[in-house]
């Protein structure tokens, strides 16, 4: 575990050295702030229903911008058989990795606390919502990371990376979208492989185990399919 934190550590001094960090961060405040305000100033309501709704969709394309390059340009440059040949294992790789990326998304939602605490100083607010939202947010926050880190590890480009984790995470989400369009007997099961339904929840107070479990099991796939990617190179 040491290890993974090492590799993880290592990868979040490069996101900062990079532009790619500053820009997503950017980009999503401004896409965040815009939804704050304007629910308040424009729709007249004190509170973060906007910026729950609408998040789940600002990450199907964030995320991927943040993970791209995870293993995709260690695969390109080459610097991932020299970073394997060291006494590290693949798995150790792939969670420190993820745990850049976690990292990386824990600031930026950490920055929108900001919302929350203003929010509170414009009325009464109930924070039970608040609280299981931001919960949630990480929560599916994690499983977007875990699918950019898994696309990240099957290819060398990091383009590709970006097109193929976004592919997967808004496939995800527009399920929830079209159920009603779906016929019945396939209705249930988009409505359960749908990020933005497992959130729903999540984002009006109430914890349901099995919310909490489909993004775990998100996670772990997509990072055991990333570590079987990284084992492949073995195996030709």
């Amino acid at each position: 575990m040491s290890t993974a934190v090492t590799v993880a550590k290592r990868e979040i001094k490069t996101y900062f050295n990079s532009p790619v960090a500053y820009i997503v961060v950017t980009v999503f405040m401004l896409l965040a702030g815009y939804l704050y305000w304007s629910q308040i100033f424009l729709e007249k309501q004190a509170e973060l229903r906007n910026f729950f709704t609408l998040t789940p969709l600002i990450f199907t394309f964030i995320i991927p911008a943040i993970t791209m390059r995870l293993l995709a340009e260690e695969k390109g440059s080459g610097t991932l058989e020299m970073l394997i040949t060291m006494p590290v294992r693949d798995w150790e790789v792939v969670l420190g990795k993820f745990l850049a990326g976690m990292a990386m998304l824990a600031a930026i939602v950490g920055m929108t606390c900001f919302y929350a605490v203003t929010l509170s100083f414009l009325g009464p607010v109930d924070k039970g919502p608040v609280i299981t939202g931001y919960l949630g947010l990480l929560l599916m926050g994690g499983a977007y990371v875990a699918i950019g880190v898994m696309a990240s590890s099957l290819t060398r480009n990091q383009i590709v990376a970006f097109i193929l984790a976004f592919a997967i995470s808004f496939a995800l989400f527009i399920f929830g979208q079209v159920v009603q369009y779906a016929p019945e007997w396939i209705g249930p099961v988009l409505a359960f492989l749908s990020m933005g339904n497992h959130f729903e929840s999540l984002s009006r107070g109430v914890i349901d185990s099995r919310d909490v479990i489909y993004y775990a099991s998100v996670m772990v796939v997509s990072l055991v399919i990333a570590t079987v990617s990284l084992q492949s190179r073995k195996w030709k």
